[in-house]
Formats: structure tokens, sequence, C-alpha cells
């Protein structure tokens, strides 16, 4: 063998050690059909149905935390950027997104009450904007401002919405699914490839960036979670047919049917 090809060989072999327990075992994008945030210190968000706060599972230490207790009420979506999470809530009706610092303390409520036509889909930008279906477009709130993000082509339900790469997905059934910039221009746009074959529920993010969605299928009643390609939009990989809406995915990709228990404690 070639002191090239060693060295090759070398390199490799040590990338396959470097990988820590965390980046080769499979964790979750979907528990009960609710997206699964992850944050850059190997933290992984996940809410559940009449809890009112957001479970947060640290990877490398197999430690628990909760965010929220005594401050939300209905959390849903959870996104993380930078030292902050955004936790979608309605309290008392009224929609909004609750703004954490890593701290766990509040640093302010986006009320979304007349903007949004549904509550929880949002895009949480690196810059701190937050990016919501509003009168059919786009719109971007700041800390001090509303602006037109993109315009959206109307669909006959309301969208799905996650951030992803330092852009928005969104996700318009039954018409398409658009990857937006930060600045709201077009990466990539597909026509809705599901028609009534399945209902598409969610989007989520995995820890090495890719896109997923989940879908139920009404014929006989199981779950799919779909991949998208982050450069085209192409479904790249899918899962078997699960009977729970609760997924995980390896750090290859693959994505298999899981337990929900082991992961919300329960």
């Amino acid at each position: 063998m070639s002191a090239r090809a060693n060295l090759f060989l070398a390199l490799a072999v040590a990338g396959l050690v470097g990988c820590g327990p965390s980046e080769r075992r499979a964790w979750p994008i979907f528990v009960d059909g609710r997206a699964v945030a992850y944050a850059p210190d190997s933290a992984l968000a996940l809410t559940a149905s009449g809890s009112p706060v957001v479970l947060l599972r640290h990877v490398d230490s197999a430690g628990v935390d909760t965010l929220g207790a005594g401050v939300l009420h209905s959390p849903l979506q959870v996104q993380r950027v930078g030292d902050t999470w955004f936790v979608s809530d309605v309290d008392g009706g009224q929609p909004m997104v609750v703004v954490f610092g890593t701290d766990g303390q509040v640093r302010r409520r986006i009320r979304l009450a007349g903007i949004v036509p549904v509550p929880h889909q949002f895009a949480a930008l690196p810059d701190g904007r937050l990016v919501i279906e509003s009168g059919g477009r786009l719109v971007s709130l700041g800390e001090d401002s509303l602006a037109l993000f993109a315009d959206s082509v109307r669909g006959p339900k309301t969208g799905l919405l996650v951030a992803a790469g330092g852009g928005v997905v969104h996700a318009l059934p039954d018409r398409f699914i658009t990857y937006y910039n930060g600045f709201g221009r077009v990466r990539w746009r597909i026509d809705w490839p599901w028609a009534e074959s399945a209902y598409v529920t969610d989007l989520a993010v995995d820890l090495n960036g890719r896109i997923h969605l989940i879908a139920g299928v009404p014929s006989d009643s199981t779950f799919v979670v779909y991949s998208l390609s982050n450069a085209t939009g192409e479904v790249v990989r899918w899962s078997v047919p699960g009977p729970r809406a609760t997924f995980v995915v390896d750090y290859l990709g693959t994505i298999t049917p899981d337990d929900r228990r082991r992961w919300l404690g329960q």
C-alpha cells in the first residue's frame, strides 16, 4: 500500500474514532408527530400534548431539564437560534412565541393575535426575526417591525414552517414546498407530491441540518417520514411506515419508527 493510501486510511479511521456516541446513535426527529429541536450545545427539545413545559434532554450527559415552567401553557413548536429558545404557545386563546435565554429566563413575548390564522407555525432566522404566514404571504417580525418576507401562493390550507440552513422551508399543502434564503428569495420550489394519499403534519431539521417532514397515510393508518434534499427539494429518503408518529434518524440519515416513551420519560 502506498504512503498516500496509508495516509487516507489513517484519516478515515481517525474520523470514525472521532465521532462521539451522540453522533453515531439515532436521535428523535418527531415524537408523537411533534418536531424535535436541536441546539448547538447538544441539547434536544421536545413538547408533549397536555404538558406546559419544554423538555430539554442533554445528549452527552443524558441529563434532563425543563424550560418554561410556570410561564408556558400549551407549547408546541421549539426552535433554537444561538443562545435563544423560541417556543410557540397559546395563552387564553392568544397565540404567541415566547423567547427564552439559555438560563431559562423570558426575554420577550411576541404576540401574534390578528397576524396569524393558526398558532404554532413559525421559522426563527439567525438574526432573530420570525417568519410567519399571514394573509397568504410570508412576513417577518423583528423587535419592532413587521415586513414582507416573501409573496406566497394561497392554498386551501395554512402552511407549515421551519428554519433551515439560515433560510425558511414553507410547505403549503396541496400546492408547493418552497425553500427561501434569509432574504426571502426562492432557492427551490417543488410541486406538492402527495395529493390526497397522505397528510403532512409537521416539518423538522435534524442535528445534521437535514430537512424532514412527517405524513399520515389514511389508507392504512400509519405514518411515514420523508427527507428532502437541501439543495433541490427532491425526496431522497423515506422511512418504513410506523404505527405511531415517532421516528428517529441516525448519522447516515436512515429513518426508523421508534417508541415515544423513552424520549418523554414515560
